[in-house]
């Protein structure tokens, strides 16, 4: 018994040389990253050339971003209902914020900034401000109000590294960077004069879930299916092009005479190779190319391809999963009202947390960094934007219309809903009784339409 134990320990042993991803420390688990050809660690560039050349990755950041951007927020200076920019309501200091934002387009940049945050494990929105400073320097105050915001650059994990951390426990930005290196060119190397700086942390907002440096990418969990994408979409189209242009295989005869052969072709017997070589060649440039195999049979090496669609699916799949979206938005199929209504329900849902966990914290990082430069007053601002889960005026005039539909089933006499609550389904104000009887006839209008004198009046 002994015996056959020590033999199957020294048959493990063996097998466990051969294949050390296989019996590792006695682990029958495979070594899924070696075994698939997936990287272990996960760069900013391999994550950003994923982006820039997969059309999945692609489509999983840009969608986020416009639908979390799908309008532009307004900046006011107290929480109110209803209240929009451009209405009657806005006060003197909302408008300037409005017009000097739309003039550096902060809230287009603020957006680009959330996409490169996607992207990386976190994205930079460097501040330029009047202070006559230079950007390693600290920032005190700022004259000049709103026109002391200068520029908003937007910039990728990859341009902007931390080159210095604070390393005195006694300091209150302990374990926080303390200078910035930003080097434009080590992502976009298209810009002609790009910008090579050392930027102090008071002229950085960190684009981040958490604020800081140590976020993560949106597209590292379903970073392996978007590769098992490109290894099903790249293995079927190199296969159905093998199949389409494939060179011949030329099986010679046993009783094939080589000699009389080269001899048809006007060449040497040793050079025979590199005229068929040749032959093949133009063979394959045009259908109507002739080809001379005295002795040979050509043959096509045709590549059997199952059908890639389940396998792609699979990979599409769990990458949307990933990115908390429905695969009917991510790739705009659309297979039914009822379920793309719900879709759109739920991924409109998504990014209003998305939007009130990350985006609007990381712009409320900008407000209070312009308050302490004084470039805006120190308020209880209050950031409005518009509901994305809101239903759409078509919405809101059906759900009108099967309320007043209730009322005529119910009867006479019985009201379910009053004209005021059908109103505000719509998001109308209720209306006044000018307003209610505005075409109900007057009653000297009602005298003249019957022609009956006014009765005498009662003393």
């Amino acid at each position: 018994m002994n015996k056959v134990v020590s033999l199957a320990n020294y048959a493990q042993r063996r097998l466990s040389s051969m294949f050390p991803a296989f019996f590792a420390n006695g682990n029958t688990k495979h070594d899924h990253y070696k075994d698939f050809g997936y990287p272990e660690t996960l760069s900013f560039t391999q994550l950003y050339r994923m982006y820039c050349r997969n059309g999945v990755a692609a489509a999983g950041v840009d969608k986020t971003i416009l639908k979390t951007w799908q309008e532009n927020p307004f900046l006011l200076e107290k929480e109110r209902d209803g209240s929009q920019s451009g209405e009657d309501d806005e006060t003197t200091l909302e408008k300037e914020i409005r017009q000097r934002f739309g003039d550096l387009r902060l809230w287009a940049r603020f957006a680009e900034a959330d996409r490169m945050s996607m992207v990386g494990a976190y994205a930079g929105v460097i501040l330029r401000v009047a202070d006559s400073k230079r950007f390693d320097q600290p920032v005190d105050r700022v004259s000049g109000g709103l026109n002391g915001l200068v520029e908003v650059i937007p910039a990728w994990e990859g341009q902007l590294q931390v080159s210095q951390w604070d390393t005195d426990e006694t300091s209150e930005t302990y374990g926080q960077p303390k200078m910035y290196q930003f080097n434009e060119s080590a992502v976009d190397t298209t810009i002609k004069q790009p910008r090579n700086l050392v930027i102090h942390p008071d002229r950085v907002i960190i684009w981040s879930k958490d604020g800081t440096v140590h976020g993560s990418s949106a597209l590292e969990p379903g970073y392996n299916s978007l590769i098992d994408m490109e290894k099903v979409r790249g293995a079927g189209g190199e296969g159905f092009w093998k199949n389409a242009k494939s060179a011949p295989v030329l099986e010679v005869d046993k009783e094939a005479k080589i000699d009389m052969m080269a001899k048809a072709m006007g060449v040497s017997v040793e050079d025979l190779a590199n005229k068929m070589n040749e032959q093949v060649a133009e063979y394959n440039a045009g259908f109507d190319q002739l080809l001379m195999i005295m002795g040979m049979q050509a043959k096509q090496l045709n590549v059997t391809l199952p059908s890639p669609e389940h396998f792609y699916a699979i990979a599409l799949q769990d990458f949307a999963a990933s990115m908390n979206m429905p695969v009917k938005i991510l790739v705009g199929m659309q297979t039914g009202e009822r379920a793309s209504q719900e879709d759109a329900s739920e991924w409109a849902q998504t990014n209003m947390s998305r939007r009130a966990n990350q985006t609007v914290p990381n712009i409320m990082s900008l407000v209070n960094r312009l308050e302490r430069f004084g470039i805006l007053p120190e308020k209880d601002w209050y950031l409005d934007w518009t509901d994305l889960t809101e239903s759409s005026m078509s919405e809101k005039i059906e759900r009108a219309s099967k309320m007043a539909e209730t009322n005529q089933k119910m009867g006479t006499g019985v009201i379910v809903f009053t004209d005021e609550e059908i109103r505000a389904v719509v998001g109308y104000e209720p209306l006044s009784d000018a307003d209610k009887f505005a075409n109900e006839p007057t009653d000297d209008e009602t005298r003249d339409a019957l022609g009956t004198e006014p009765k005498d009046t009662v003393e």
